[in-house]
C-alpha cells in the first residue's frame, strides 16, 4: 500500500487553525498529518465541499455524470433527495439513484422522500406511503427523511405525515424541512414535530423565526431560487447552525461552479474564514453523520487544494485518497447510465390550449374579465397573485404579450386523455414562441408558457417526441434537450448538456425571457407547495389557500 504525500498550508477547520505541513495518506486514509515550517507553497489544503440539499435530478444529469462536474469545483459529497425521480417512478426511482450513484467515488447521501406525490391535487407517476417511506428509511444507503414539503400536515397532526417521521426519528436519521414563509409559532409547531432543518428561508425575519425554533438553516444559491443575499448576514451571527445548498442547479451552472461560489461570496462579505468553511462542509458532515473526511489523522482522505483565500479557485480534488479532478478538468471517467422512464402524453393540437369566454362566462355580462394570474418572480420560487384584465379575441381569452400576459400549460404525462390544464402567467417576458419542459416540479408532467396556441402545441410535441426533455420554438427557430432518464436527466456527456442547456436559455432570451433562468423558472410554476399560485395538470391553486382557484376572478 504506497504512501501518498501532499504538502502545503493546511487548514483544520475543526481546530481553527492553519499552518505549513505534509499529508501523508494511504489506502484513502490520512495517516499523518505533520507540521513542517519550511513549506512555503501558497496552496491551500482543506476538507471537500458538501452540498447540503440538491437534488441530482436537476442537474439534467444522472449522478456519475453530475460527479464528474461537481469535484472539479471541489465538491466531495451531497445531500442529495431524489424526490424527483421518485415522483415519476416510485421507490424503483430512489433504487436507480443508489445503484448509479454507486458507480462513482463521489459520497452521495440519498434520502427517503418523504412527499410522493407532493400534494393529492396533481398526478403523480407514483405514490410512497409511509411504509414505503420507512422501508427506505430501513436501508443503510438512505441517511435521512428528504424535505417534508406537506408543513399543512404537519400541523394539523396528519397521521401519514408524522409517521413518516417518526420513522425516521426511530432510527436517528435527521428530517429535513420544506415550510416557505412559516413564521412564529407555526415554525416553532412544525420544528417540535421533529423537523431539524429548512432551505425555503426567503426573509431574514423567518430564519431567525426558525432559528428561535432549533431548526438549522440551509442558506440556498441554485439556478432559480436565490437567497443568498437575504440570509448572508447569518454567517456572521448563527455560522455553526448554517449550511450551504444549491437545491436545484441546471448544468449550465454546475459548469460553472458549485458550492466553491457559496465560500468565495462569503469571504468577500468578510464572512470568518472558518465559519464559511464550516458552512461548506463541516456542519453538513456532522448534521448528516456522513462519511466524509475532515482533514484528521485516520478520515477518509477527501480534500481540495485552493490557489489561497483571495480567489479560492479549486485547484485538485481527492476522494479516498483518489486525484479525481485537476486544473479544472475531471478525472473521473465517464459512464453511460440506464435508461428509465415513465411517459405516456400523446402529441397535441393549438386546439387544446384554447381557453373559450363561454365556458367560463356562466351567463355573466359579457364584459371583460378579471384573470387570477401567476406572478413570476426572477430569482424566486414563490409566486405573487395578480389579477390582470383578459384579453379576448374571437370569443376566446388569449395571451397578451404586449403586457406580458402569457398562457402557462400543464399536460398530464401519464394519463394521455386527460385535459391540458391551462392559466396565465406574468414575468416571463416573452415576445414570441413558447417554451417547454418535462422538469416540472414535483410531479413532472409537461408544464408550457407561451404567446399563442399554436406555439404552445410545437414546443410541447417536441418535449413528448422525445418522452422528454426541455423545448423552445419561436422566430422560424425549434431547439429541444432530450431527457429519456425519467423526462428529467440526459444520458449524453455533461458538459455537451450544459452546452445544449445554455443554446436553449439563449433561445428563451431571444425570444424575450428576461428571467436569469427561464426554464428552472418554469419548472417551478407546477410546485404547488411554494405559494402562493401555480398550475398542476388540475387546475390552478393557491398555497396560500391550499386549494384550487378560479380562473376568472369571482
Amino acid at each position: 500500500m504506497r504512501t501518498q504525500r501532499i504538502s502545503g498550508r493546511i487548514i483544520d477547520v475543526l481546530n481553527r487553525t492553519e499552518f505549513p505541513g505534509t499529508i501523508e495518506f494511504a489506502g484513502g486514509t490520512i495517516r499523518r498529518i505533520r507540521r513542517d515550517a519550511r513549506v512555503l507553497g501558497p496552496g491551500l489544503i482543506l476538507p471537500g465541499l458538501v452540498d447540503a440539499h440538491v437534488h441530482i435530478e436537476s442537474s439534467m444529469l444522472p449522478p456519475a455524470e453530475f460527479a464528474r462536474l461537481a469535484v472539479v469545483h471541489g465538491t466531495v459529497a451531497t445531500v442529495s433527495d431524489p424526490h424527483e425521480i421518485a415522483n415519476v417512478l416510485g421507490g424503483a426511482g430512489v433504487d436507480y439513484m443508489i445503484a448509479e450513484g454507486r458507480r462513482t467515488p463521489f459520497k452521495f447521501c440519498f434520502g427517503a422522500p418523504s412527499c410522493v406525490p407532493a400534494t393529492r391535487f396533481e398526478t403523480a407517476g407514483a405514490a410512497l406511503p409511509a411504509r414505503a417511506v420507512a422501508r427506505l428509511l430501513a436501508r443503510k444507503e438512505v441517511g435521512y427523511l428528504a424535505e417534508v414539503m406537506d408543513f399543512p400536515g404537519v400541523l394539523r397532526g396528519d397521521r401519514e405525515v408524522l409517521a413518516k417521521i417518526a420513522a425516521a426519528r426511530r432510527l436517528g436519521k435527521p428530517v429535513d424541512g420544506h415550510a416557505p414563509g412559516l413564521r412564529g409559532a407555526a415554525a416553532a409547531a412544525y420544528a417540535t414535530a421533529g423537523i431539524t432543518t429548512d432551505h425555503e428561508c426567503f426573509t431574514l425575519a423567518e430564519a431567525k423565526d426558525k432559528l428561535r425554533a432549533g431548526m438549522n438553516i440551509l442558506i440556498r444559491e441554485g439556478s432559480a431560487a436565490r437567497n443568498y443575499a437575504a440570509l448572508a448576514p447569518l454567517l456572521k451571527t448563527h455560522p455553526a447552525r448554517c449550511m450551504f445548498c444549491c437545491d436545484d442547479l441546471h448544468p449550465d451552472l454546475l459548469e460553472k461552479h458549485h458550492i466553491d461560489a457559496h465560500v468565495r461570496r462569503a469571504l468577500a462579505l468578510g464572512v470568518d474564514r472558518f465559519d464559511a468553511l464550516a458552512c461548506a462542509s463541516v456542519n453538513a458532515v456532522r448534521h448528516y453523520r456522513l462519511p466524509v473526511g475532515l482533514l484528521r489523522e485516520g478520515d477518509p482522505a477527501d480534500f481540495i487544494v485552493v490557489d489561497g483565500w483571495r480567489n479560492f479557485r479549486v485547484q485538485r480534488t481527492y476522494l479516498a485518497g483518489r486525484l479525481v479532478a485537476a486544473h479544472g478538468r475531471s478525472r473521473l471517467p465517464r459512464r453511460r447510465a440506464r435508461i428509465v422512464n415513465r411517459f405516456r402524453a400523446r402529441p397535441r393540437t393549438a386546439a387544446d390550449f384554447a381557453v373559450e369566454w363561454s365556458d367560463l362566462a356562466s351567463g355573466r355580462a359579457r364584459r371583460l374579465p378579471m384573470l387570477n394570474v401567476i406572478g413570476a418572480l426572477n430569482g424566486q420560487l414563490i409566486t405573487r397573485r395578480l389579477r390582470l384584465r383578459a384579453r379576448l379575441v374571437a370569443g376566446r381569452v388569449v395571451a397578451d404579450p404586449a403586457r406580458d400576459l402569457l398562457k402557462i400549460a400543464v399536460i398530464n404525462r401519464y394519463r394521455p386523455a386527460a385535459p391540458v390544464a391551462v392559466g396565465f402567467i406574468r414575468g416571463f417576458g416573452l415576445r414570441a414562441g413558447a417554451l417547454a419542459s418535462s422538469v416540472a416540479h414535483d410531479s413532472h408532467n409537461i408544464v408550457a408558457v407561451g404567446v399563442d396556441d399554436a406555439s404552445l402545441a410545437a414546443a410541447v410535441n417536441l418535449v413528448i417526441k422525445h418522452r422528454g426533455g426541455i423545448s423552445a420554438v419561436g422566430r422560424g427557430r425549434a431547439k429541444v434537450l432530450p431527457l429519456p432518464i425519467a423526462g428529467l436527466m440526459s444520458d449524453a456527456e455533461g458538459r455537451s448538456v450544459a452546452r445544449r442547456y445554455t443554446e436553449l436559455d439563449a433561445l428563451a432570451k431571444k425570444l424575450g425571457s428576461k428571467l436569469d433562468a427561464p426554464f428552472m423558472t418554469l419548472a417551478f410554476m407546477a410546485l404547488l407547495v411554494i405559494p402562493d399560485l401555480k398550475l398542476s395538470d388540475r387546475g390552478l391553486f393557491s398555497g396560500t389557500k391550499w386549494g384550487f382557484v378560479p380562473l376568472v376572478k369571482k
